[in-house]
């Protein structure tokens, strides 16, 4: 027999119990008796509470998020253009991705109250068009998500991504202030584009950001939410008689680089590497820049759409890899990821304590510290995490300049 007794979110089932908890020889009152400790420990185990919910308590308090497991935060790009102003709508660029392997679709839910419309999906390794349904999920009519079909099961070491495009109509988030506008939105997502509507200047933006000019005369903040926790925005603009001159500054929140340091023992000076981005470089080779900076022992470059390895070439001191489909407009890009190691003679230990010092490039970076150490130091601004049992640091590059310099010290448990 097989009976069910749900006991808060958790269904005891008797038929899984071990045997030693249902012996023969007790009778119907004995065999109930030793299975109360187990139902109880059960009903522990499923009514306490989750001790790290995060949110806010009923009082505004913080309530304690879990700790830091991940390498990297949210991987997506979200650009914001804001349309006519008094239409509430406002234009959305999204790159999302996928790692669950040999899954074949990509799920994108609408935020509820938010009406979407013109929505267009594309294949970033080809820029071609991408089959998509685009409904309502479950019984509540605001709630809508965009499955779109991948353009290939997400490969055994790879990377399943789309390019979406789609409009939002939202009157809480997109206001009219007499002739001014206002645009309010809580941003989860990690590296974030806002555009204004041409002719429009900012009076006021609440986050620290990248300002420019884009081609058409547009002015776009650029910035990062190092924490990929919700971020309330609220920017402030008005019609501006200034003539806004198109700038060449690149967008660095737009480009999704990371790399990861995985130190091994410090008397070894070894240190793998693990670099991931997208090149949108038009042609048909992707030149790897980071041999400039990283002189990689054992070197290998998989293509993350297929998950197969590229083959190397060279072309004076230049590395290329050739690209099986050509780069040719704004919506490719090649999807690269580059392993290897490198000798440092700056990561070292000095009297039993661990010394990572180096210049790091572009946006995002973690070093994971070898098992067994406790960070002690950082000299830049960081987060601390940790990973299957090791100690990481993640650093973000909210500067302009590409290069900065970093010292972590570590001490080893005993």
């Amino acid at each position: 027999m097989s009976v069910s007794l749900r006991t808060g979110t958790t269904a005891i089932h008797w038929s899984t119990m071990p045997m030693l908890s249902r012996p023969r020889a007790l009778g119907p009152l004995a065999c109930a008796l030793a299975i109360v400790p187990v139902l109880l420990a059960a009903q522990r185990r499923g009514g306490e509470p989750n001790p790290f919910p995060g949110g806010a308590n009923p009082d505004g308090s913080l309530r304690p998020t879990p700790p830091l497991t991940r390498l990297f935060t949210q991987d997506a790009y979200t650009e914001y253009a804001l349309l006519a102003p008094g239409s509430q709508e406002f234009r959305i660029r999204f790159l999302p991705e996928e790692n669950r392997v040999g899954a074949t679709e990509l799920v994108n839910a609408t935020r509820g109250g938010s009406e979407g419309s013109g929505v267009e999906v594309y294949d970033p390794r080809t820029g071609k068009p991408l089959k998509f349904t685009y409904q309502q999920e479950g019984n509540d009519p605001e709630n809508h998500a965009i499955h779109a079909t991948l353009p290939m099961p997400v490969p055994a070491g790879g990377v399943g991504r789309v390019l979406i495009y789609k409009t939002y109509k939202d009157p809480r988030t997109y206001l009219m202030h007499g002739d001014d506008i206002v645009w309010v939105r809580s941003l989860s997502g990690y590296r974030l584009g806002v555009l204004l509507p041409k002719g429009f200047a900012f009076i006021s933006s609440n986050v620290a950001a990248q300002l420019t000019t884009t081609a058409d005369g547009r002015l776009k903040l650029a910035f990062a939410n190092p924490s990929g926790q919700s971020n309330p925005v609220t920017i402030h603009a008005r019609k501006s008689s200034a003539t806004f001159t198109p700038r060449q500054d690149a967008d660095m929140f737009f480009d999704d680089i990371k790399t990861l340091y995985d130190l091994d023992a410090p008397d070894t000076g070894r240190v793998k590497i693990e670099q991931i981005y997208s090149d949108y470089r038009k042609g048909s080779k992707a030149k790897l820049d980071t041999l400039a900076y990283l002189a990689l022992q054992d070197l290998r470059v998989i293509d993350l759409d297929t998950g197969k390895r590229f083959s190397t070439d060279r072309e004076g001191s230049a590395t290329f890899v050739k690209l099986d489909v050509p780069i040719v407009d704004d919506k490719q890009s090649a999807h690269l990821k580059i392993t290897g190691t490198i000798q440092d003679p700056a990561y070292k230990l000095i009297n039993g304590e661990l010394v990572f010092d180096r210049t790091l490039h572009d946006l995002r970076n973690t070093v994971l510290l070898p098992a067994g150490w406790d960070v002690s130091a950082i000299s830049q601004s960081a987060t601390i995490g940790t990973y299957e049992g090791r100690t990481f640091v993640a650093l973000i590059n909210l500067n302009a300049e590409n290069a900065y310099r970093v010292t972590i010290l570590a001490r080893k448990r005993t």
